[in-house]
Protein backbone atom coordinates (compact mmCIF):
# COMPACT_ATOMS: atom_id res chain seq x y z
CA UNK A 1 0.00 0.00 0.00
CA UNK A 2 3.23 2.06 0.80
CA UNK A 3 4.11 2.33 -3.20
CA UNK A 4 0.48 2.44 -4.08
CA UNK A 5 0.07 5.55 -2.01
CA UNK A 6 3.66 7.25 -3.46
CA UNK A 7 2.31 6.42 -6.73
CA UNK A 8 -0.82 7.89 -6.25
CA UNK A 9 0.98 11.35 -4.92
CA UNK A 10 3.08 11.07 -7.77
CA UNK A 11 -0.14 10.64 -10.11
CA UNK A 12 -1.67 13.82 -8.46
CA UNK A 13 1.40 15.84 -7.85
CA UNK A 14 1.67 16.03 -11.89
CA UNK A 15 -2.16 16.79 -12.22
CA UNK A 16 -3.21 18.89 -9.83
CA UNK A 17 -1.33 22.00 -11.09
CA UNK A 18 -2.06 21.93 -14.90
CA UNK A 19 -5.81 20.68 -14.16
CA UNK A 20 -6.24 24.03 -11.85
CA UNK A 21 -4.81 26.10 -14.01
CA UNK A 22 -7.00 25.00 -17.20
CA UNK A 23 -10.05 25.04 -15.23
CA UNK A 24 -8.94 29.01 -14.61
CA UNK A 25 -7.99 29.82 -18.45
CA UNK A 26 -11.08 28.35 -18.97
CA UNK A 27 -12.97 30.57 -16.65
CA UNK A 28 -10.82 33.65 -18.23
CA UNK A 29 -12.23 32.44 -21.74
CA UNK A 30 -15.77 32.84 -20.18
CA UNK A 31 -15.69 35.76 -18.85
CA UNK A 32 -13.73 37.55 -22.01
CA UNK A 33 -15.97 35.99 -24.78
CA UNK A 34 -19.43 37.31 -25.45
CA UNK A 35 -22.10 35.16 -24.48
CA UNK A 36 -23.18 34.11 -27.95
CA UNK A 37 -19.41 34.70 -29.58
CA UNK A 38 -18.96 30.47 -30.34
CA UNK A 39 -22.74 30.27 -31.82
CA UNK A 40 -21.89 33.60 -34.12
CA UNK A 41 -19.55 32.50 -35.79
CA UNK A 42 -20.52 29.03 -37.17
CA UNK A 43 -22.30 30.64 -40.32
CA UNK A 44 -21.23 30.72 -43.84
CA UNK A 45 -18.39 28.79 -46.20
CA UNK A 46 -15.97 29.21 -43.57
CA UNK A 47 -18.35 27.84 -40.94
CA UNK A 48 -16.52 24.32 -40.09
CA UNK A 49 -13.52 25.92 -39.91
CA UNK A 50 -14.65 28.16 -37.59
CA UNK A 51 -16.37 25.85 -35.32
CA UNK A 52 -12.89 23.82 -34.99
CA UNK A 53 -11.17 26.86 -34.08
CA UNK A 54 -13.47 27.88 -31.94
CA UNK A 55 -13.82 24.08 -30.43
CA UNK A 56 -10.79 22.62 -30.21
CA UNK A 57 -9.77 25.01 -26.69
CA UNK A 58 -12.53 24.83 -25.25
CA UNK A 59 -13.21 22.39 -21.89
CA UNK A 60 -15.50 20.34 -22.90
CA UNK A 61 -15.83 16.58 -22.35
CA UNK A 62 -18.29 14.33 -23.81
CA UNK A 63 -20.52 15.27 -21.17
CA UNK A 64 -20.77 18.98 -22.07
CA UNK A 65 -20.16 19.11 -25.51
CA UNK A 66 -23.28 16.41 -26.60
CA UNK A 67 -26.01 19.96 -25.46
CA UNK A 68 -23.35 22.61 -26.66
CA UNK A 69 -22.82 21.06 -30.06
CA UNK A 70 -26.69 20.02 -30.62
CA UNK A 71 -27.25 23.64 -29.37
CA UNK A 72 -25.17 24.79 -31.97
CA UNK A 73 -27.82 23.23 -34.35
CA UNK A 74 -30.33 24.09 -33.22
CA UNK A 75 -29.72 27.70 -33.36
CA UNK A 76 -28.98 27.43 -36.76
CA UNK A 77 -25.85 26.02 -37.76
CA UNK A 78 -25.38 23.18 -40.63
CA UNK A 79 -24.86 19.65 -40.12
CA UNK A 80 -21.27 20.27 -41.31
CA UNK A 81 -20.39 22.88 -38.55
CA UNK A 82 -21.93 20.75 -35.61
CA UNK A 83 -20.04 17.58 -36.90
CA UNK A 84 -16.88 19.35 -36.98
CA UNK A 85 -17.69 20.80 -33.78
CA UNK A 86 -18.55 17.69 -32.30
CA UNK A 87 -15.01 15.87 -33.26
CA UNK A 88 -12.49 18.05 -32.35
CA UNK A 89 -13.83 19.48 -29.10
CA UNK A 90 -13.85 16.90 -26.57
CA UNK A 91 -10.59 15.41 -27.43
CA UNK A 92 -8.81 18.56 -26.29
CA UNK A 93 -8.85 21.42 -24.55
CA UNK A 94 -6.76 24.07 -22.82
CA UNK A 95 -6.76 21.97 -19.61
CA UNK A 96 -6.41 18.68 -21.55
CA UNK A 97 -3.28 20.20 -23.20
CA UNK A 98 -1.34 21.18 -19.82
CA UNK A 99 -2.16 17.94 -18.43
CA UNK A 100 -0.68 15.60 -21.55
CA UNK A 101 2.56 18.15 -21.76
CA UNK A 102 2.71 17.57 -18.24
CA UNK A 103 2.90 13.59 -18.31
CA UNK A 104 3.31 12.61 -21.68
CA UNK A 105 5.54 15.56 -23.34
CA UNK A 106 4.85 18.63 -25.11
CA UNK A 107 5.59 17.28 -28.29
CA UNK A 108 2.84 15.15 -27.86
CA UNK A 109 0.25 17.22 -27.19
CA UNK A 110 0.99 19.90 -29.50
CA UNK A 111 0.22 16.61 -31.97
CA UNK A 112 -2.92 15.72 -30.49
CA UNK A 113 -4.28 19.24 -30.89
CA UNK A 114 -3.21 19.13 -34.64
CA UNK A 115 -5.04 15.52 -34.83
CA UNK A 116 -8.18 17.29 -33.44
CA UNK A 117 -8.02 20.05 -35.64
CA UNK A 118 -7.80 17.85 -38.83
CA UNK A 119 -10.49 15.11 -38.14
CA UNK A 120 -12.86 18.15 -37.00
CA UNK A 121 -12.07 19.94 -40.30
CA UNK A 122 -12.22 16.47 -42.19
CA UNK A 123 -15.43 15.25 -40.65
CA UNK A 124 -17.20 18.64 -40.87
CA UNK A 125 -16.49 18.73 -44.77
CA UNK A 126 -17.21 15.08 -45.41
CA UNK A 127 -20.91 15.72 -43.46
CA UNK A 128 -21.20 18.64 -46.13
CA UNK A 129 -20.99 16.43 -48.41
CA UNK A 130 -23.17 13.65 -47.60
CA UNK A 131 -26.04 16.24 -45.48
CA UNK A 132 -25.04 19.82 -47.95
CA UNK A 133 -27.49 21.68 -45.30
CA UNK A 134 -27.26 25.14 -44.80
CA UNK A 135 -26.45 27.24 -41.58
CA UNK A 136 -29.80 28.95 -40.70
CA UNK A 137 -28.38 31.17 -37.86
CA UNK A 138 -30.68 34.36 -37.43
CA UNK A 139 -29.41 36.86 -34.65
CA UNK A 140 -29.38 35.84 -31.23
CA UNK A 141 -32.32 37.15 -29.13
CA UNK A 142 -31.36 39.84 -26.90
CA UNK A 143 -30.70 38.51 -22.84
CA UNK A 144 -33.13 39.34 -20.49
CA UNK A 145 -32.32 41.82 -17.91
CA UNK A 146 -30.53 41.03 -15.28
CA UNK A 147 -28.36 41.92 -11.93
CA UNK A 148 -25.53 43.26 -12.83
CA UNK A 149 -22.46 40.11 -12.67
CA UNK A 150 -19.52 39.76 -10.49
CA UNK A 151 -16.68 39.21 -13.10
CA UNK A 152 -14.17 37.11 -10.32
CA UNK A 153 -17.31 35.51 -8.92
CA UNK A 154 -18.45 34.23 -12.96
CA UNK A 155 -14.85 33.36 -13.26
CA UNK A 156 -14.77 30.71 -9.93
CA UNK A 157 -18.00 29.54 -11.17
CA UNK A 158 -17.09 28.60 -14.18
CA UNK A 159 -13.68 26.86 -13.58
CA UNK A 160 -15.58 25.69 -10.63
CA UNK A 161 -18.29 24.21 -12.82
CA UNK A 162 -15.44 22.28 -15.53
CA UNK A 163 -13.89 20.79 -13.03
CA UNK A 164 -17.05 19.63 -11.06
CA UNK A 165 -18.40 18.67 -14.16
CA UNK A 166 -15.92 15.67 -14.33
CA UNK A 167 -14.39 15.06 -10.78
CA UNK A 168 -15.59 11.35 -11.06
CA UNK A 169 -13.57 10.67 -14.15
CA UNK A 170 -10.28 12.43 -12.62
CA UNK A 171 -10.83 10.46 -9.41
CA UNK A 172 -11.32 7.22 -11.57
CA UNK A 173 -7.94 8.31 -13.68
CA UNK A 174 -5.97 9.50 -10.61
CA UNK A 175 -6.72 5.75 -9.11
CA UNK A 176 -6.32 3.31 -12.53
CA UNK A 177 -3.08 5.57 -12.87
CA UNK A 178 -1.78 4.82 -9.79
CA UNK A 179 -2.50 1.09 -9.91
CA UNK A 180 -1.62 0.29 -13.61
CA UNK A 181 2.40 2.10 -12.46
CA UNK A 182 2.37 -0.09 -8.95
CA UNK A 183 0.51 -3.23 -10.38
CA UNK A 184 1.44 -3.94 -14.09
CA UNK A 185 5.28 -4.96 -14.50
CA UNK A 186 7.33 -2.16 -16.52
CA UNK A 187 7.34 -3.11 -20.13
CA UNK A 188 4.61 -5.93 -19.70
CA UNK A 189 3.22 -4.57 -22.65
CA UNK A 190 5.60 -4.54 -24.64
CA UNK A 191 5.03 -8.37 -26.07
CA UNK A 192 1.82 -6.73 -27.09
CA UNK A 193 3.33 -4.06 -29.23
CA UNK A 194 5.53 -6.47 -31.00
CA UNK A 195 2.32 -7.84 -33.34
CA UNK A 196 2.86 -4.50 -35.07
CA UNK A 197 0.98 -1.10 -34.51
CA UNK A 198 -2.11 -2.35 -35.95
CA UNK A 199 -3.67 -4.43 -33.31
CA UNK A 200 -2.99 -2.36 -30.30
CA UNK A 201 -4.82 0.37 -32.10
CA UNK A 202 -7.58 -1.41 -33.02
CA UNK A 203 -7.89 -2.71 -29.29
CA UNK A 204 -7.42 0.84 -28.12
CA UNK A 205 -10.86 1.88 -30.64
CA UNK A 206 -12.66 -1.18 -28.91
CA UNK A 207 -12.17 0.01 -25.40
CA UNK A 208 -12.77 3.52 -26.11
CA UNK A 209 -15.55 3.98 -28.76
CA UNK A 210 -18.55 2.72 -26.24
CA UNK A 211 -16.93 4.46 -23.01
CA UNK A 212 -17.20 7.85 -22.02
CA UNK A 213 -13.48 8.45 -21.66
CA UNK A 214 -12.62 12.34 -20.71
CA UNK A 215 -9.67 13.98 -22.38
CA UNK A 216 -8.09 15.10 -19.33
CA UNK A 217 -8.67 12.74 -16.44
CA UNK A 218 -7.49 10.05 -18.94
CA UNK A 219 -4.14 11.48 -19.71
CA UNK A 220 -2.97 9.71 -16.46
CA UNK A 221 -4.09 6.28 -17.24
CA UNK A 222 -2.48 6.49 -21.00
CA UNK A 223 0.78 7.65 -19.75
CA UNK A 224 0.85 4.77 -17.45
CA UNK A 225 -0.06 2.12 -20.17
CA UNK A 226 3.02 3.69 -22.52
CA UNK A 227 5.13 3.04 -19.57
CA UNK A 228 3.80 -0.30 -19.34
CA UNK A 229 4.96 -0.69 -23.09
CA UNK A 230 1.85 0.43 -24.81
CA UNK A 231 2.78 2.29 -28.77
CA UNK A 232 2.49 5.96 -28.14
CA UNK A 233 0.55 5.61 -31.16
CA UNK A 234 -2.09 3.17 -29.29
CA UNK A 235 -1.94 5.33 -26.74
CA UNK A 236 -2.83 8.54 -29.18
CA UNK A 237 -5.80 6.70 -30.66
CA UNK A 238 -7.19 6.08 -26.95
CA UNK A 239 -6.90 9.78 -26.18
CA UNK A 240 -8.23 10.86 -29.84
CA UNK A 241 -10.99 8.33 -30.18
CA UNK A 242 -12.32 8.18 -26.31
CA UNK A 243 -13.57 11.33 -25.38
CA UNK A 244 -14.72 11.88 -28.62
CA UNK A 245 -17.57 8.96 -28.81
CA UNK A 246 -19.66 7.37 -26.35
CA UNK A 247 -22.87 5.47 -26.43
CA UNK A 248 -24.59 8.75 -25.99
CA UNK A 249 -23.13 10.69 -28.31
CA UNK A 250 -23.74 7.92 -31.07
CA UNK A 251 -27.60 7.74 -30.15
CA UNK A 252 -27.44 11.48 -29.64
CA UNK A 253 -26.01 12.42 -33.07
CA UNK A 254 -28.01 9.50 -34.80
CA UNK A 255 -31.09 11.39 -33.27
CA UNK A 256 -30.42 14.85 -34.31
CA UNK A 257 -28.72 14.64 -37.25
CA UNK A 258 -29.35 11.69 -39.31
CA UNK A 259 -27.76 7.84 -40.18
CA UNK A 260 -24.93 9.93 -43.05
CA UNK A 261 -23.65 12.49 -40.69
CA UNK A 262 -23.85 9.94 -37.86
CA UNK A 263 -21.84 7.21 -40.51
CA UNK A 264 -18.80 10.46 -41.20
CA UNK A 265 -18.78 11.01 -37.57
CA UNK A 266 -17.97 7.19 -36.66
CA UNK A 267 -15.43 7.13 -39.75
CA UNK A 268 -13.66 10.26 -39.50
CA UNK A 269 -12.88 9.36 -35.57
CA UNK A 270 -12.06 5.80 -36.19
CA UNK A 271 -9.57 6.28 -39.36
CA UNK A 272 -8.53 9.44 -38.10
CA UNK A 273 -7.14 8.40 -34.98
CA UNK A 274 -5.62 5.28 -36.15
CA UNK A 275 -4.28 7.61 -39.32
CA UNK A 276 -2.56 9.75 -36.75
CA UNK A 277 -0.97 6.89 -34.63
CA UNK A 278 0.76 5.55 -37.40
CA UNK A 279 2.20 9.00 -38.32
CA UNK A 280 2.87 9.37 -34.46
CA UNK A 281 4.84 6.57 -34.55
CA UNK A 282 6.99 7.31 -37.58
CA UNK A 283 7.47 11.08 -37.14
CA UNK A 284 8.12 11.56 -33.37
CA UNK A 285 10.78 8.98 -31.41
CA UNK A 286 9.63 7.10 -28.19
CA UNK A 287 12.02 9.67 -26.23
CA UNK A 288 9.12 12.17 -26.98
CA UNK A 289 7.02 10.06 -25.00
CA UNK A 290 7.92 11.03 -21.02
CA UNK A 291 6.72 10.10 -18.03
CA UNK A 292 7.21 13.04 -15.58
CA UNK A 293 5.65 12.58 -12.07
CA UNK A 294 8.83 12.43 -9.95
CA UNK A 295 7.68 10.80 -6.57
CA UNK A 296 11.13 12.10 -5.03
CA UNK A 297 10.77 15.89 -6.24
CA UNK A 298 7.71 17.73 -4.53
CA UNK A 299 8.09 21.30 -4.93
CA UNK A 300 5.72 23.50 -2.56
CA UNK A 301 3.49 24.50 -5.48
CA UNK A 302 2.47 21.03 -6.11
CA UNK A 303 1.54 20.37 -2.48
CA UNK A 304 -0.47 23.38 -2.61
CA UNK A 305 -2.27 21.93 -6.33
CA UNK A 306 -2.93 18.45 -4.27
CA UNK A 307 -4.25 20.05 -1.39
CA UNK A 308 -6.62 22.28 -3.17
CA UNK A 309 -7.61 19.23 -6.03
CA UNK A 310 -8.66 16.62 -3.34
CA UNK A 311 -10.39 19.39 -1.18
CA UNK A 312 -12.38 19.87 -4.59
CA UNK A 313 -12.92 16.59 -5.18
CA UNK A 314 -14.29 16.19 -1.47
CA UNK A 315 -16.54 18.93 -1.92
CA UNK A 316 -18.00 17.96 -5.24
CA UNK A 317 -18.82 14.29 -4.13
CA UNK A 318 -20.32 15.51 -0.77
CA UNK A 319 -22.66 18.33 -2.98
CA UNK A 320 -23.63 15.63 -5.57
CA UNK A 321 -24.67 12.90 -3.21
CA UNK A 322 -26.61 15.76 -1.17
CA UNK A 323 -28.18 16.93 -4.12
CA UNK A 324 -29.37 13.32 -4.84
CA UNK A 325 -31.08 12.92 -1.77
CA UNK A 326 -32.48 16.44 -1.63
CA UNK A 327 -33.83 16.27 -4.88
CA UNK A 328 -37.68 15.31 -5.02
CA UNK A 329 -40.76 14.91 -7.86
CA UNK A 330 -43.20 18.09 -8.19
CA UNK A 331 -45.89 18.82 -6.13
CA UNK A 332 -49.05 20.66 -7.34
CA UNK A 333 -48.13 24.05 -6.10
CA UNK A 334 -44.87 23.86 -8.05
CA UNK A 335 -44.00 26.43 -10.68
CA UNK A 336 -42.12 24.44 -13.41
CA UNK A 337 -40.66 25.52 -16.50
CA UNK A 338 -38.63 25.07 -19.31
CA UNK A 339 -35.31 26.05 -19.21
CA UNK A 340 -32.87 26.99 -22.31
CA UNK A 341 -29.33 27.70 -22.65
CA UNK A 342 -28.05 24.89 -19.88
CA UNK A 343 -25.03 22.55 -21.42
CA UNK A 344 -23.82 20.46 -17.96
CA UNK A 345 -24.02 19.34 -14.53
CA UNK A 346 -22.32 22.44 -14.02
CA UNK A 347 -24.79 24.94 -15.41
CA UNK A 348 -27.72 22.61 -13.39
CA UNK A 349 -25.71 23.67 -9.94
CA UNK A 350 -25.67 27.52 -11.09
CA UNK A 351 -29.33 27.61 -11.73
CA UNK A 352 -30.52 25.78 -8.78
CA UNK A 353 -27.79 28.36 -7.06
CA UNK A 354 -29.19 30.96 -8.14
CA UNK A 355 -33.20 30.16 -7.28
CA UNK A 356 -31.91 28.78 -3.92
CA UNK A 357 -30.58 32.43 -3.14
CA UNK A 358 -34.16 34.35 -4.42
CA UNK A 359 -36.07 35.47 -1.71
CA UNK A 360 -39.42 33.00 -1.53
CA UNK A 361 -37.62 29.95 -2.67
CA UNK A 362 -38.24 27.24 0.03
CA UNK A 363 -36.91 24.39 -2.70
CA UNK A 364 -35.24 24.61 -6.24
CA UNK A 365 -34.89 21.25 -8.70
CA UNK A 366 -33.16 21.48 -11.81
CA UNK A 367 -32.88 18.90 -14.74
CA UNK A 368 -30.31 19.29 -17.72
CA UNK A 369 -31.77 16.63 -20.23
CA UNK A 370 -35.18 17.81 -20.19
CA UNK A 371 -33.84 21.62 -19.59
CA UNK A 372 -36.22 21.56 -16.64
CA UNK A 373 -36.42 24.12 -13.33
CA UNK A 374 -39.33 23.33 -10.13
CA UNK A 375 -39.59 25.74 -8.18
CA UNK A 376 -42.01 25.79 -4.75
CA UNK A 377 -42.04 28.76 -2.30
CA UNK A 378 -44.09 32.24 -1.99
CA UNK A 379 -42.64 32.97 -5.63
CA UNK A 380 -44.69 33.97 -8.76
CA UNK A 381 -43.36 33.11 -12.49
CA UNK A 382 -42.41 36.37 -12.89
CA UNK A 383 -39.55 36.22 -9.87
CA UNK A 384 -38.99 32.75 -11.71
CA UNK A 385 -38.26 34.18 -14.97
CA UNK A 386 -35.72 36.72 -13.47
CA UNK A 387 -34.12 34.55 -11.26
CA UNK A 388 -32.98 32.26 -14.48
CA UNK A 389 -32.50 35.26 -16.69
CA UNK A 390 -29.84 36.48 -14.06
CA UNK A 391 -27.86 32.80 -14.13
CA UNK A 392 -27.77 33.72 -17.46
CA UNK A 393 -30.19 31.34 -19.05
CA UNK A 394 -33.83 31.90 -20.36
CA UNK A 395 -37.23 30.59 -19.48
CA UNK A 396 -39.22 28.68 -22.14
CA UNK A 397 -42.63 26.71 -22.59
CA UNK A 398 -43.46 28.15 -19.49
CA UNK A 399 -47.55 28.46 -20.44
CA UNK A 400 -47.69 24.46 -21.84
CA UNK A 401 -46.98 22.79 -24.91
CA UNK A 402 -46.51 24.30 -28.58
CA UNK A 403 -49.55 23.11 -30.87
CA UNK A 404 -49.31 23.90 -34.34
CA UNK A 405 -51.36 22.64 -37.69
CA UNK A 406 -48.65 21.61 -40.14
CA UNK A 407 -49.03 20.92 -43.85
CA UNK A 408 -47.62 18.57 -46.37
CA UNK A 409 -46.61 15.75 -44.55
CA UNK A 410 -48.21 12.75 -46.69
CA UNK A 411 -46.55 9.18 -44.89
CA UNK A 412 -45.30 8.03 -41.40
CA UNK A 413 -41.70 9.28 -42.64
CA UNK A 414 -42.38 12.36 -42.97
CA UNK A 415 -43.34 12.61 -39.25
CA UNK A 416 -40.17 10.87 -38.17
CA UNK A 417 -38.39 13.87 -40.32
CA UNK A 418 -40.19 16.88 -38.37
CA UNK A 419 -39.99 14.68 -34.81
CA UNK A 420 -36.05 14.29 -35.48
CA UNK A 421 -35.88 17.78 -36.99
CA UNK A 422 -38.13 19.34 -33.68
CA UNK A 423 -35.58 17.36 -30.68
CA UNK A 424 -32.89 18.69 -32.65
CA UNK A 425 -33.90 22.38 -31.97
CA UNK A 426 -34.90 21.39 -28.12
CA UNK A 427 -37.70 19.64 -28.06
CA UNK A 428 -37.86 17.00 -25.79
CA UNK A 429 -41.44 15.62 -26.24
CA UNK A 430 -42.65 15.65 -29.57
CA UNK A 431 -46.64 13.82 -30.27
CA UNK A 432 -46.84 14.17 -34.47
CA UNK A 433 -50.70 13.28 -36.49
CA UNK A 434 -51.21 12.62 -40.28
CA UNK A 435 -54.53 13.75 -40.29
CA UNK A 436 -55.58 16.37 -39.38
CA UNK A 437 -51.74 17.56 -39.75
CA UNK A 438 -50.71 18.51 -36.55
CA UNK A 439 -47.48 18.83 -33.78
CA UNK A 440 -47.67 19.07 -30.13
CA UNK A 441 -44.12 20.06 -29.01
CA UNK A 442 -43.04 20.20 -25.46
CA UNK A 443 -39.25 21.24 -24.25
CA UNK A 444 -36.88 23.82 -24.49
CA UNK A 445 -38.77 25.48 -27.66
CA UNK A 446 -40.91 28.53 -28.27
CA UNK A 447 -43.28 28.87 -30.68
CA UNK A 448 -41.47 30.72 -33.30
CA UNK A 449 -38.85 28.21 -33.00
CA UNK A 450 -41.45 25.64 -33.54
CA UNK A 451 -42.66 27.15 -36.81
CA UNK A 452 -38.61 27.38 -38.32
CA UNK A 453 -38.19 23.90 -37.01
CA UNK A 454 -41.58 22.56 -39.46
CA UNK A 455 -40.00 24.89 -42.19
CA UNK A 456 -36.70 23.35 -42.09
CA UNK A 457 -38.01 20.06 -42.56
CA UNK A 458 -39.75 20.74 -45.54
CA UNK A 459 -43.17 21.76 -44.13
CA UNK A 460 -45.43 24.52 -43.60
CA UNK A 461 -47.67 26.22 -40.63
CA UNK A 462 -50.58 27.32 -42.56
CA UNK A 463 -51.69 31.09 -41.07
CA UNK A 464 -54.02 31.38 -38.54
CA UNK A 465 -57.40 32.71 -40.09
CA UNK A 466 -58.90 35.54 -38.14
CA UNK A 467 -62.43 35.28 -36.25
Amino acid sequence: MQAYGQALLGVLGSLAPFLLLGAFVAGVLHILLPRDFVRRHLGGRGGVLKAVALGVPLPLCSCGVIPAGLGLKKDGASDASTVGFLISTPQTGVDSILVSASFLGLPFALFKVVSAAVTGVVGGWLTGVVSPTESTAAAAPAPEAGAPTNKLRELVDHALMILGSIWGWILFGVLASAAIEVFVPKDFLAGFADSGPLLPMLAALAVSLPLYVCATASVPIAAALVQAGLPAGAALVFLLAGPATNVATIGSIYRTLGKKPLAVYLATIILGSIGFGYVFDFVLPLDAITSHHDHASMEWWRVASIVVLVALLAYFAFRDLTAKLKSAPAADDAIEVGVEGMTCNGCVRKLERTLGETAGVDEAHVTLEPGRAVVRGAITLEDVRAAVARAGYRVVDADGPVEVAVEGMTCGGCAKKLERTLRSHGADDVQITLDPGRAVVRGAISAEEVRAAVAEAGFRVPEEKPA
